[in-house]
This record gives C-alpha cells, sequence and structure tokens, in this order.
C-alpha cells in the first residue's frame, strides 16, 4: 500500500474513532458486562485496526469490525488472566459461547440503540446523583474528566473518584445494563434529561479549548433526546427536545468566520436554523398543550421568545422576565436567578439589571462563575462605570477557559481602554 494510501486509511480511522468509539464502547460494555474491560477492549480494537486496515484495507462496516475485534481482544485477555483468577476462565468460555451477532440484537422494547440502554444505566438510581452524571458524560460521550469538572463546577480529582466509585458500585451490585421497564422509567428520568442537558451544553458552549462549539455533542444529545422521546413522550422530554432544537438553531450565528463570539443580540438572525426554530416551536406548543410545565419546558418558551423575535430589540422582554420568574418557582438556582437580572436589564434597563447581580453576589453565589463577572462588566460599562467594568472583565477573564470567550473579553477590556 503507498503512502498516500495509508495516509488516508489512518486518517479514515480517526474519523471513525470520532464518530464511532462511544458506539462501539457502549456495545462492548453491554457484551462483556464491564466497563473497564470494554473500554480496554475498545483500546485494543483500534491498536488492531490501525495495523490491519492499512495492510488489509477499510471494512465494509468499521464499527461491526470494531466491536468483534474488541470483544475477541477482551476474550483473549481473559483467559491470559486466568491462571490468576479462575472465574475469569469461565467468563472467557461464556463470552466466546455467544452469538456472533451478539451486538446487533435488540433488547425487549425493541431499542436497538446501546447508547440509550447504556444512559439508563449509567443514571441508575443505586448511584449518586452527582455520579450519575459524571459516569454518563464520561462513558456515554467521552468528555474528559476536566471538561465534565468544568460542568459541574467541581475538581477534577473529585471527579474521577466520583466516576471509579460509581463503576464499582455497577460491577458489585451487578447493576443490569439494559432500560428499565416502562413503569419505572418516570423515575429515572429526570437523572436521564440532566445528563442529555449537560451533554448538550458541553456541545453548545464548550467549556474549555478553541472552538465554541463542539456540534457533535450537541447533535448527539439532541439524537439521545429523540430516541427518548420515542419510548418516552413526556411533557418534559419533549420540552427538552424542544429547548435543544431551539437552542441549537443558533449555533451558525454565534461565532464569526473566524472563530470569535457573538452575542445573541448582534447575530445575524438569517442564519438561525429555520428548519430546527419550526420543529422547536412545535415541540413548545406540544409539550405546553399537556399543562405539565416544568423546567425544560420552561425553559424552551424563553428559547421560543427569541426564536421568533426578528431583532433583540423587537424582544418581549417583559414575557422572558415573566417565564424566568416562574422558573426560578419551579427550579430555584443561582444561574437562573442571573439570566432573569439580565433579561431585567433589557427590560428595565442596566441599572435596575445590575443591582439584582450585586444581590446573587452579595450573598456569595456564582462567585467562581465567569458570566456573572462578564454580566455585571457589561451592565457597569453600558452605566459608564469603567472602573468597576474593568474589574470584573478581569474577574471574568481569569475565570473562563475557551478561546473565544477570552479573546471576547480580552476586546472588551481594550475597547474600554
Amino acid at each position: 500500500m503507498s503512502v498516500n494510501t495509508t495516509n488516508q486509511v489512518h486518517e479514515r480511522l480517526d474519523a471513525v474513532y470520532r464518530s464511532e468509539s462511544r458506539h462501539v464502547l457502549a456495545t462492548l460494555i453491554r457484551l462483556l458486562g464491564d466497563f473497564d474491560l470494554a473500554e480496554e477492549a475498545l483500546h485494543d480494537a483500534f491498536a488492531s485496526a490501525m495495523e490491519q486496515w492499512p495492510r488489509d484495507g477499510l471494512p465494509s462496516n468499521p464499527r461491526a469490525w470494531l466491536v468483534s475485534a474488541g470483544r475477541f481482544k477482551a476474550i483473549d485477555a481473559m483467559r491470559r488472566r486466568a491462571r490468576f483468577d479462575a472465574s475469569l476462565a469461565e467468563l472467557a468460555e461464556r463470552l466466546d459461547a455467544d452469538s456472533p451477532d451478539a451486538a446487533t440484537v435488540p433488547d425487549d422494547e425493541g431499542i436497538e440503540d446501546d447508547r440509550l440502554r447504556l444512559i439508563f444505566t449509567c443514571c441508575h438510581p443505586a448511584l449518586p446523583s452527582e455520579a450519575r452524571m459524571a459516569l454518563t458524560l464520561r462513558e456515554v460521550c467521552g468528555l474528559t474528566t476536566e471538561e465534565i469538572a468544568h460542568a459541574f463546577l467541581s475538581a477534577p480529582t473529585t471527579v474521577a473518584q466520583r466516576i471509579v466509585r460509581a463503576k464499582a458500585k455497577i460491577k458489585n451490585a451487578k447493576i443490569p445494563y439494559q432500560v428499565p421497564s416502562r413503569a419505572d422509567l418516570p423515575d429515572r428520568l429526570d437523572t436521564v434529561l440532566h445528563v442529555i442537558y449537560l451533554v448538550f451544553n458541553e456541545g453548545y458552549s464548550a467549556s474549555s479549548g478553541e472552538s465554541l462549539t463542539r456540534s457533535d455533542l450537541s447533535g448527539e444529545a439532541i439524537r439521545l433526546g429523540r430516541l427518548l422521546m420515542e419510548l418516552l413522550p413526556e411533557p418534559e422530554v419533549v420540552g427538552l427536545l424542544a429547548l435543544m432544537l431551539l437552542q441549537e438553531s443558533r449555533r451558525v450565528a454565534r461565532a464569526s468566520a473566524t472563530g470569535e463570539l457573538i452575542l445573541l443580540e448582534d447575530q445575524d438572525r438569517s442564519l438561525w436554523n429555520r428548519d430546527q426554530i419550526t420543529e422547536g416551536l412545535a415541540l413548545v406548543r406540544r409539550a405546553l398543550s399537556s399543562q405539565r410545565v416544568g423546567p425544560y419546558t420552561l425553559q424552551a418558551s424563553i428559547a421560543a421568545v427569541h426564536a421568533e423575535s426578528p431583532s433583540a430589540a423587537t424582544t418581549d422582554w417583559g414575557q422572558i422576565v415573566e417565564l424566568y420568574g416562574l422558573l426560578a418557582r419551579v427550579e430555584p438556582s443561582p444561574v437562573v436567578d442571573l439570566n432573569r437580572a439580565v433579561a431585567v436589564a433589557m427590560r428595565d434597563g442596566p441599572s435596575a439589571g445590575l443591582a439584582l447581580i450585586d444581590t446573587i453576589l452579595a450573598r456569595g453565589d456564582l462567585e467562581d462563575y465567569h458570566l456573572v463577572h462578564a454580566a455585571r462588566a457589561d451592565l457597569c460599562r453600558r452605566l459608564g462605570r469603567t472602573t468597576e467594568a474593568r474589574t470584573s472583565y478581569e474577574r471574568a477573564l481569569s475565570l473562563t477557559q475557551q478561546e473565544p470567550e477570552r479573546r471576547f473579553l480580552e476586546r472588551r477590556l481594550r475597547e474600554l481602554s
């Protein structure tokens, strides 16, 4: 095989890893029944592909090839270790006796997507809530420990410990790798929705790195949301999918051609994805018609107001303030208070919004959250309070890890000078 062809195979393998590795891992976890064993098998499968594909050519079905290779690698590894642990020999024989088509067999519910099955396993009620979310983000979506820590506003070491303990709990308690029965689904739903939305947020606004967004993650969250809605079309499932679609519709307009951050009020709304908006608005109406309005449906309703407004100036900020007030009662949080404060500033002027933000900070909330300081800086800038604006911009800059946001804040600081 020529050098050019080999390079093409390696590029293709890299693309397969980005698009298929989490799918392959989910299926290997189902087949092997062990997170760590499946992760090792995944790495071994890609190592084999790196060796064989340049020589033998690309397989017609890369995902199936990788699942098969990973499964056989795991069986071989267990047999090698069997002399130290007799139970591994029995497990290896059982896995070897399984049908070679096991990776494609759907479960009793007819759900063929192993990643959906995996997310419910990771969100099992036997696990602590924060561990469920950390494990799902790591195993289902492949986020790094640092990215998860940023999403939780936690230390990476804390998140790593949660993941290790969650894996051990699943193994020791023999938590089943399956979609729960329909009778058990509602009790498991809140955490699953929370996890999917955390995944979406990491894709919609990446916690760190050179890119403002990660469309692979936001697209994956929307795909999981669609699958979940097919399985359980509850109002909040519909509301979450609506929210993700309406937010994702703005993605192209949120950054310039050179990757610079563009605020909502400055975005070219002709770039917003009208198909996603149309679908999202229809889903909002569907969720609201149930008369069981939860936090995701309220957030989707706020996104719908933005989506239906031709410009920032014509946005019904009064309605948005009211919706944030409802959201604060349904699911109170400092971040909701911050978003309401920004909406109040748009409705009543920067002084009114600044007073609310200062109240949030005075009670000790969000001190290490860069967006609260960025919002405060912007309102001070609008009020001509340059010294305060500079201090808040510098504080926000010290906290953000995303390069487009850093460049935006640095530009604002230069403008103040």
